[in-house]
């Protein structure tokens, strides 16, 4: 069983800066009413506001923001980038792997936060992500 939703991958995307990314991660969670495009907004407007603490190890940001925010129900999506991106991280640039968390809850989000950051720092998961060919292969890595 896993909460990552076929809808909510997008693997080998071009994009061209860390907003067009946090922006389709949002818009993933809205197509799987996960989260409003409120949320979607407080993710873009948090990433302004304090810069890239989302960016939270090599290659990896998790957007994310307070449930309180438009947090349908707990989920997350995942933007495998063809291209890595800079975050403005001074040490885990450029990003390859974009995860926004949704969670319910005054804890959800954290919650998710925490699962997720198991999953990718696991090193041979994570390198199983970036080489996975499609959803099915995912899912079977991710089982959160």
């Amino acid at each position: 069983m896993t909460l990552l939703k076929e809808k909510a991958v997008k693997l080998d995307v071009e994009l061209d800066n860390a907003i067009e990314a946090i922006r389709l991660s949002g818009e993933l969670l809205v197509e799987t009413g996960c989260a409003t495009e409120e949320y979607t907004q407080a993710m873009i407007d948090g990433y302004k506001r304090v810069g890239p603490y989302i960016v939270i190890a090599p290659g990896i940001a998790i957007p994310h923001s307070r449930p309180d925010n438009g947090t349908l129900q707990s989920g997350f999506s995942l933007i495998r980038l063809k291209q890595p991106i800079p975050f403005g991280h001074e040490k885990n640039d450029p990003v390859k792997l974009v995860c926004a968390i949704s969670g319910v809850g005054d804890n959800g989000h954290i919650e998710m936060l925490q699962k997720i950051a198991m999953v990718l720092g696991d090193k041979d998961k994570f390198n199983k992500i970036m080489h996975a060919k499609d959803y099915d292969e995912l899912s079977k890595i991710i089982t959160i």
